[in-house]
C-alpha cells in the first residue's frame, strides 16, 4: 500500500479518491490470497495497510507535524474507503472460513473404507 500510495501521489497528484478506489481491489486480493491459517488476520491488516499507504498521499510538506496532521485529516475524510475495504476483506474471509469448516466437517463425516 505504501508503494501504491507513492505511485498514486506521483501519477495523480496525491488524489485521495484514486487511492481509495485502488484500495478496494487490494483488500479483495488480500483476503483471497491470505493463507488458510491466517484468514482472520486479513481484516486486521487491511486498515493498517491503508494508514501506511496514506503517508505519501497525505498533505503536509512543512515538517513532521504537518505530515501527521495531513495523515489524521486524510484518515478522517477517507474513512468510507477504509470501512468499505475492511468490509470487503471481512466478507471474503468469512465466506472462505465457512467453506473451510464445511470441507473439514464433510471430510471427517465420511465412513472409513
Amino acid at each position: 500500500m505504501f508503494l501504491l500510495g507513492a505511485l498514486c501521489s506521483a501519477l495523480f497528484g496525491a488524489s485521495l479518491t484514486v487511492y481509495g478506489v485502488l484500495f478496494l481491489p487490494v483488500c479483495a486480493l488480500t483476503a483471497l490470497w491470505v493463507r488458510r491459517g491466517d484468514l482472520m488476520t486479513a481484516p486486521i491488516v487491511v486498515p493498517i495497510a491503508f494508514a501506511v499507504g496514506l503517508v505519501p498521499v497525505a498533505d503536509g510538506e512543512d515538517g513532521s507535524g504537518a505530515t501527521l496532521m495531513g495523515l489524521v485529516t486524510a484518515l478522517a475524510t477517507q474513512a468510507g474507503w477504509l470501512y468499505g475495504g475492511t468490509l470487503i476483506a471481512g466478507l471474503i474471509v468469512i465466506v472462505r472460513r465457512i467453506r473451510l469448516v464445511h470441507r473439514r466437517r464433510t471430510a471427517g463425516a465420511r465412513p472409513p473404507v
